[in-house]
C-alpha cells in the first residue's frame, strides 16, 4: 500500500478533523519514527507514531469506517469532548467505538439545542467542516422583539459584526403570535455565536436556538432529544457522493457489536435539559 500523508491518517484515525491535525503537526505534538513530524510528511504502516510522546493507533485507507450519528443536543451539554468543570459533554451518551473515536461535525454552544453529527472518519469531518464546501445550516430560534421585512432585508443583505460581514442566506417567519415569534434562518459559516449576534445587532433578544438542518441533513422527527441515531449504509454513500469522497464499503459490525449497539439504542431516553437555566452565549 502507497504511503499517505499524515494528517489524512490522523483524521482518518479519529484524533480529529484534518484541519485540526495540521495545527497539532504544525504544534509539534508529533513524531515518525522518533523524528518531529512535519506537514507534508508521509507515512505507511510499518511507521510509528507519537502524539505528545504516546503512540497512536493508525487507521489506514484499507482498514477505515465510514459512520454517521445524527444527536439531538439537549440544552446543558457542551460541545467539546472534555470539560475541566466536569460537565456533561455531548459525547457522553454516544455508543463506544471498536476502531476509532467519534469526530463532531460543527458544535453547538451550550444553549443551543438540535442537530449535532458525528463521524468516524476524519476525511468526511473536514469535508463537511471546509468553508470551501459551502454548506448550509439551518435553525430555528424564537425572537422577542418587533421584526419588520426591513430587518429581515438587512439580515439578508450582510451585517458588519465585530468579525466581518454576515448574513443569513434564507430567513422566513415559522410561527408564533405577540412578543415571540419563531423564524427559521439560514448561514452558511460555522462563526462563533452568529446567529444570535445577527439577530441582536437588530436589537432582537434571542430566547431559543435550534439547529435543524446541517447540509442536507434534517433533525429527523424519531430521534428525541438527549438521543442519536446511526445513518444507514445508504444514507451515508449519498453524503459521501455529495461531497466527492471516495466511496467506502459499509461498516460490517459482528453479531456482538450489533446486539450491543441494538441494546444501547434501544435504552435510550430523552433528556431535554442538562443542569439547570444558563444565560444565552451563543451557537
Amino acid at each position: 500500500m502507497s504511503d499517505e500523508k499524515l494528517q489524512k491518517v490522523l483524521a482518518r484515525s479519529g484524533l480529529g478533523s484534518r484541519r485540526e491535525m495540521e495545527r497539532w503537526i504544525d504544534e509539534g505534538r508529533f513524531t515518525i519514527d522518533g523524528v518531529t513530524a512535519t506537514l507534508g510528511d508521509r507515512i505507511g504502516p510499518k511507521a510509528q507514531v507519537l502524539m505528545n510522546g504516546r503512540e497512536v493507533k493508525l487507521v489506514f485507507e484499507r482498514e477505515s469506517q465510514r459512520r454517521v450519528l445524527i444527536y439531538n443536543k439537549p440544552l446543558g451539554e457542551i460541545s467539546t469532548r472534555h470539560d475541566p468543570e466536569g460537565r456533561k459533554t455531548v459525547f457522553s451518551h454516544l455508543p463506544p467505538l471498536s476502531q476509532g473515536r467519534w469526530i463532531a461535525i460543527g458544535r453547538l454552544d451550550i444553549n443551543t439545542s438540535g442537530l449535532l453529527l458525528f463521524t468516524t472518519d476524519g476525511e468526511l469531518a473536514n469535508a463537511m467542516m471546509h468553508p470551501s464546501a459551502q454548506i448550509d445550516r439551518e435553525y430555528a430560534v424564537r425572537v422577542l422583539g418587533t421584526v419588520d421585512e426591513a430587518m429581515l432585508t438587512r439580515l439578508k443583505e450582510g451585517v458588519l459584526l465585530e468579525d466581518g460581514m454576515a448574513r443569513f442566506t434564507d430567513v422566513q417567519f415559522f410561527d408564533g403570535e405577540g412578543a415571540n415569534k419563531w423564524y427559521h434562518c439560514v448561514v452558511m459559516e460555522g462563526r462563533n455565536r452568529e446567529v444570535r449576534r445577527l439577530w441582536e445587532s437588530q436589537g432582537i433578544q434571542v430566547s431559543r436556538l435550534k439547529r435543524v438542518r446541517y447540509g442536507p441533513l434534517f433533525l429527523p422527527s424519531d430521534v428525541p432529544v438527549g438521543t442519536w441515531k446511526e445513518l444507514t449504509p445508504k444514507e451515508i454513500t449519498n453524503l459521501g457522493k455529495m461531497l466527492s469522497l471516495k466511496e467506502k464499503r459499509p461498516v460490517k459490525l459482528d453479531t456482538k457489536e450489533k446486539e450491543v449497539l441494538e441494546r444501547r439504542y434501544k435504552r435510550q431516553r430523552s433528556r431535554r435539559e442538562v443542569g439547570g437555566r444558563r444565560k444565552p452565549s451563543g451557537e
